[in-house]
């Protein structure tokens, strides 16, 4: 447009309106789900992710974060991603298994028992790049390496040891490697999205369920499973991905700020998550819970069936490969 003396004083009126921004000046916005409420540790930094995303991208690229499993639940926004229909998904590893059969394995028992330990494992271990390139040809691509940390029980009963467990039910991912070690653990496991948990354990349909502690604070499930048994029978990080389809539409400019927004704000979460259990902790226990820290050798040798029923699986070599490279990871520290 031919900027006249006439066109400058209307403009300074208010009285002509701007001209329309072409499509391509246009802010692109992807879609990202996860299961956690807008209270927890993965909503904070999927704001941070988002956040940045913006701010690498000029505004160009925004990022609408869906909490609560708006969008879909864990499994099924996997599924979406796949296919496309859903720009980004923030889920535990373990349920990415499903769409990659062998990263089942990384639900095996006390594979880590430190925080910085299963960093490691998640950044160093061949196995687990393996896996990671193998979800791209399943339509998803890590982008992202976040934080939940070490699952335990929340129960409606008394968990003082693994005995106590036999033949209640109790809420679990789909996931095999799980359901194996809480079968060995003489646990009734019941396969059921996180989202419907909370209302399961309330009307009696389980006994209880096992997550991270950050996750039984911010689902709120010590309200009606107010005994916390901290078992840290799995080490349970978070992937970040974004969906293929997705990611074959972006400029390189766009990738290069999602995979560094992806690095920060997965950096974030990790330090939150990791400081934060004992604080959350401390207010679920002045709200009603209670809170018991086992001895670990029964949960352990409890959980044994499970490394058996994978090397049957998985072959006893693979296993053993994976564990052997966990046991020297974890040996440094």
């Amino acid at each position: 447009m031919i900027i006249t003396r006439r066109t400058a004083l209307l403009a300074g009126a208010g009285l002509l309106a701007a001209p329309a921004i072409s499509h391509a000046q246009q802010p692109r916005t992807l879609r990202l789900n996860h299961t956690d409420t807008e209270v927890g540790a993965r909503q904070e930094a999927a704001n941070l992710f988002a956040r940045r995303v913006q701010e690498l991208t000029d505004g160009r690229f925004r990022v609408q974060v869906f909490h609560s499993g708006q969008l879909a639940n864990d499994a099924r926004s996997l599924e979406q991603v796949a296919v496309g229909s859903i720009d980004m998904a923030i889920t535990g590893v373990v349920t990415y298994a499903t769409h990659t059969r062998p990263l089942n394995l990384v639900a095996l028992p006390y594979l880590a028992e430190t925080y910085q330990q299963g960093w490691r494992l998640y950044d160093q271990s061949r196995f687990i790049a393996e896996q990671k390139q193998a979800l791209i040809g399943r339509g998803m691509r890590v982008i992202g390496d976040w934080e939940a940390g070490f699952r335990s029980f929340s129960t409606n009963f008394p968990l003082p040891s693994p005995a106590a467990a036999r033949g209640r039910k109790l809420r679990i991912a789909p996931v095999d490697m799980v359901r194996w070690i809480m079968e060995s653990q003489g646990w009734n496991p019941v396969v059921m999205p996180v989202t419907e948990v909370y209302l399961a354990i309330q009307q009696g349909t389980v006994d209880g369920q096992e997550n991270p502690v950050d996750t039984i604070f911010s689902q709120r499930f010590y309200e009606v499973a107010r005994h916390i048994t901290l078992s840290n029978h799995v080490y349970s990080p978070l992937w970040l991905c974004v969906a293929e389809r997705s990611w074959g539409t972006l400029p390189q400019n766009a990738r290069d700020a999602l995979v560094q927004a992806g690095l920060e704000s997965g950096r974030f979460n990790r330090e939150t998550v990791a400081a934060n259990d004992d604080r959350l902790l401390e207010q679920m226990t002045a709200r009603g819970a209670v809170v018991n820290r086992p001895d670990l050798a029964a949960w352990r040798q409890a959980s044994q069936g499970a490394v058996a029923r994978a090397r049957q699986e998985y072959g006893a070599e693979t296993v053993d490969r994976f564990i052997e490279e966990a046991s020297s990871l974890r040996s440094q520290g």
